[in-house]
């Protein structure tokens, strides 16, 4: 055995002499390994993508690259960089707001949607008209005056422009409401309620032909369920989150509940307005 450079690597390992002999006479390199067998016999070098967001080093052959010295790791990196190219030399598209003229991409119109809205706005006489239609086409439908709550769009753009909800009703020709919770209804079976929202769900029931009672007692600081059908209690919480006084009642009422394991459906103005979720709410009272 006998010590041989690498032709590759540069290090020094053993081999046999006639090995040695056979690969001098032929004019053979010698390699350590397979390895640097492998590593000889590639002929590719060391590339950076084109494309500055990838910039990923890798091998390729000299002859495999375009005459445009542009080497891309991959054909979705040339598609990139192509597309970009092609784009920048098409006419710019600019943002259709004449104060803003914002460079954005051909499929869009506006670069943001402040800039649509900017364009597309209703001038305020445009807006305080159509406030007092939706107003009177509300009137005419329900016969009754809307809920701030139930004029979903609409109930920002009254305050801004009328300054109150109340004057916005006013200017419609109508009489504002009453305090919400203020005022008595009478349902259509002839029971008092304290509130409008009370009086939807005495008529649901009423028109479903469902017997129940109204201000049960609990049994406990003169405390009153709204409603009850057989021995199922229904309770609006028409005023959670306005009064702290309230709130207190209520969370009494809740824990007195639990601790009788009492059978409540509870129900919030969320489940009246807009839209009247009672079907669902209360449907297993119909069986």
């Amino acid at each position: 055995m006998s010590k041989i450079t690498c032709d590759f690597c540069g290090k020094v390992f053993l081999r046999k002499m006639r090995q040695i002999n056979e690969a001098a006479t032929h004019g053979w390199k010698s390699y350590c390994t397979p390895q640097c067998l492998s590593n000889a016999k590639d002929k590719r070098i060391l590339f950076t993508c084109f494309n500055p967001i990838c910039k990923k080093i890798f091998k390729k052959r000299p002859k495999e690259v375009s005459s445009s010295g542009k080497v891309y790791c991959s054909q979705s990196c040339a598609a990139i960089e192509s597309n970009k190219n092609r784009w920048l030399k098409l006419p710019q598209n600019h943002c259709a707001n004449p104060n803003c003229k914002k460079v954005i991409s051909r499929s869009n119109k506006f670069c943001s949607n402040k800039c649509n809205g900017i364009l597309k706005r209703f001038s305020d006489e445009e807006y305080r008209l159509k406030i007092i239609k939706r107003i009177k086409q509300f009137y005419i439908n329900k016969h009754r005056i809307p809920f701030k709550k139930e004029m979903w769009g609409s109930y920002g753009a009254a305050r801004r422009i009328f300054g109150t909800w109340n004057s916005a009703i006013e200017a419609a020709g109508l009489l504002p409401n009453p305090v919400k919770f203020a005022m008595k209804y009478l349902a259509k079976d002839g029971h008092k309620c304290d509130s409008l929202s009370e009086k939807i769900i005495d008529d649901w029931l009423f028109k479903r032909k469902i017997h129940h009672e109204i201000k049960v007692p609990y049994g406990i600081n003169r405390m009153t369920a709204d409603f009850k059908v057989k021995d199922v209690l229904i309770e609006f919480f028409g005023l959670q989150g306005e009064l702290k006084k309230y709130d207190s009642l209520m969370r009494k009422k809740l824990r007195f509940i639990k601790k009788k394991h009492l059978h409540v459906i509870p129900i919030y103005p969320t489940d009246l307005f807009p839209k009247s979720r009672l079907n669902d709410i209360l449907s297993p009272l119909k069986d």
